[in-house]
């Protein structure tokens, strides 16, 4: 996606996000266990202010967070931070040098994309926690993040970080993924300290086929359903298989 269609987006997601966060603070979110709506909403203002001062500073800051930020409101929090973000996004370009874990990609389009997805995620969790309709993710943006989190979160922790993978992959017989939505797709083959994704669905048979539209797959792969209404993905395969995708998302996201 290019940078200024992420940015709209994170625009209209912050917008829902802190239209709904409002309505119920004290609300336990079920997507995000142990934490009320006011936690989730400090945390998105901690994060905001983060990845400012990575692009400022050029490094991400730690440790993290300041105390200080502990007595600030959350909704005063979040509004100052977004408007810091902005502001920083404002004043520099895509491909300008910023600071992040991420070593293949250092810059600020990388802080872009990542605030995007990460707005979008919490406004979901912000709908779940005050009980309101989830408004619907455009199909570009979910398939944006469907990539993000396979290759980005998933993929590159397993090769840099593997020794937190090695309960489900140390002796994991290996797995074969498709994973389908509309006008995308991808091959994922796991194996002891291998997650390996390719554009594409492959030819061959696999072990697991996750699919659906790109906003029900989104919101699947980020564990972020609806816990009494049908997710509108369908995974056909081993159970197994399902369950070590699933451990693999949940640590690389943590």
């Amino acid at each position: 996606m290019e940078p200024s269609r992420l940015l709209d987006c994170l625009a209209d997601d912050f917008a829902r996000l802190r239209a709904v966060v409002p309505l119920d603070l004290t609300a336990a979110v079920p997507s995000c266990p142990g934490w009320t709506v006011a936690d989730l909403t400090r945390h998105v203002g901690e994060v905001y202010l983060h990845k400012t001062l990575a692009m400022r500073e050029g490094a991400e800051p730690e440790p993290w967070p300041p105390a200080e930020l502990a007595d600030e409101e959350p909704l005063a929090l979040l509004d100052r931070t977004y408007a810091g973000l902005i502001a920083e996004f404002s004043a520099r370009e895509p491909g300008d040098p910023a600071g992040s874990w991420y070593a293949p990609d250092q810059t600020v389009g990388f802080w872009i994309r990542r605030m995007a997805q990460e707005t979008v995620i919490h406004r979901i969790d912000a709908e779940l926690g005050t009980g309101q309709p989830v408004a619907p993710v455009p199909a570009d943006l979910a398939v944006d993040g469907i990539d993000e989190l396979l290759k980005v979160f998933v993929a590159y922790s397993v090769a840099e970080w593997g020794g937190y993978f090695a309960g489900i992959l140390a002796r994991s017989p290996g797995h074969t993924y498709a994973v389908r939505t509309d006008g995308a797709a991808w091959w994922v083959r796991t194996g002891p300290g291998l997650f390996r994704v390719e554009d594409g669905a492959g030819d061959g048979a696999v072990d697991l086929t996750v699919s659906g539209a790109p906003t029900p797959l989104l919101r699947w792969m980020w564990n972020r359903e609806d816990a009494d209404a049908p997710s509108g993905v369908t995974a056909e395969g081993a159970a197994e298989a399902t369950d070590a995708l699933r451990r693999c998302i949940t640590i690389a996201t943590s």
